[in-house]
């Protein structure tokens, strides 16, 4: 139900080590500004809608099927939120979830830790976060990542995120590394919208006057200028809790990019880490999706092994579901992650999967309509 696409033997020994215990499951939510250019994602029909994205699925990963919300999924151009994968598995198999708030314009409905972050401005500004608030994200996530590896002591921990316009975040992060990233990354798109993300990227970079240099950039500053708050929690909390237990960065290009500024943090700094006890996790349409390049993307990064789900939508009787197959959605808040862990520490398969997700999105339309 899953397959190993990069860095094999890595990933075959995480496997190994990890197959015979249970997950734990992390959210990090954030949010960007650059999430409201128009066309940049498809995780909302609009941009007004996708300030609301990030909220929502946190109410409905924690609540799943209910009568109504504080705030609904928002409607997309084509599918569902690839939160109905996330909720299936944990809700099936009693999986702990933690939830946090790493900077939204409006908290959840539902428990949450508060990060004390806040959205960050559009990348094109070059100045997207304070460079004091990355720093105290980074703390964050070390103290939650240490807590987080003392409940995990016969588990792992799943880490995803939920971030509209993190592929672009993402791409400037990988940049700024001087990662060769073009043409490499993935969005909701069908298609990706490799053109309007590069130019995007290429306006946050000249204004943060980081374009055309030739020296190594702090991965601290980067984020500060380029970045999303989602980003350095999540690498403060891998960072600290990959010393105790296992750590899947259950995500596509947005994890790839955090696992880069792992890299690149570790590589300027006395933080103890153990590489080996990271992997990324994601699906089959992020790894496999033609229109960009994600193998060769985690090749670029060097020796990530990356990790994705093999579920499959194609027999499903849910156009929502079977739009995944054409590109649409591909992944979000730990769909990817959670799905291999439904087959790697629960035994499930491909039939298993996809009942449970059906259902879900079943109960879910009944109570729509």
């Amino acid at each position: 139900m899953f397959r190993i696409y990069t860095a094999q033997s890595l990933g075959q020994k995480w496997v190994e080590t990890y197959q015979e215990c249970s997950p734990i499951f992390a959210c990090i939510l954030g949010f960007t500004d650059t999430g409201l250019i128009p066309g940049i994602s498809a995780a909302g029909a609009t941009p007004e809608a996708r300030k609301y994205t990030a909220i929502a699925d946190a109410e409905f990963l924690i609540n799943g099927v209910q009568s109504a919300y504080h705030y609904p999924l928002p409607s997309l151009h084509q599918g569902v939120s690839p939160v109905f994968i996330t909720r299936a598995v944990l809700e099936a198999c009693n999986i702990p979830i933690y939830l946090f708030n790493a900077g939204l314009p409006i908290p959840p409905a539902v428990p949450f830790i508060d990060c004390k972050g806040q959205p960050a401005n559009c990348l094109t500004t070059g100045q997207a976060l304070p460079l004091s608030l990355v720093y105290d994200l980074f703390q964050q996530g070390l103290i939650w990542g240490e807590k987080l590896a003392k409940n995990a002591t016969k588990n792992y921990l799943i880490l995803s995120e939920c971030v509209v316009g993190g592929t672009t975040t993402a791409l400037a992060i990988l940049t700024g590394l001087g990662i060769n990233a073009t043409g490499k990354v993935n969005s909701s798109h069908p298609n990706c919208n490799h053109g309007q993300k590069e130019l995007i990227v290429k306006k946050g970079v000249t204004n943060a006057g980081y374009y055309d240099l030739f020296q190594p950039i702090n991965p601290f500053q980067l984020v500060a200028a380029v970045g999303d708050p989602m980003q350095i929690v999540v690498a403060g909390i891998a960072i600290a809790a990959s010393i105790k237990t296992g750590v899947m960065l259950a995500g596509g290009t947005q994890m790839l990019a955090v696992y880069a500024l792992i890299k690149a943090i570790i590589n300027i700094s006395e933080y103890d880490v153990n590489l080996d006890n990271i992997i990324v996790g994601t699906t089959r349409w992020v790894a496999e999706d033609l229109t960009g390049d994600t193998v060769s993307l985690a090749e670029s990064i060097g020796n990530v092994p990356l990790l994705a789900t093999q579920l499959n939508f194609s027999s499903s009787s849910y156009e929502q579901l079977k739009m995944y197959e054409q590109g649409y959605v591909k992944e979000g808040v730990g769909a990817g992650g959670s799905a291999i862990a439904a087959s790697l520490s629960f035994n499930w398969t491909q039939e298993k999967l996809l009942n449970s997700i059906e259902n879900l999105v079943n109960n879910y339309n009944k109570i729509r309509n």
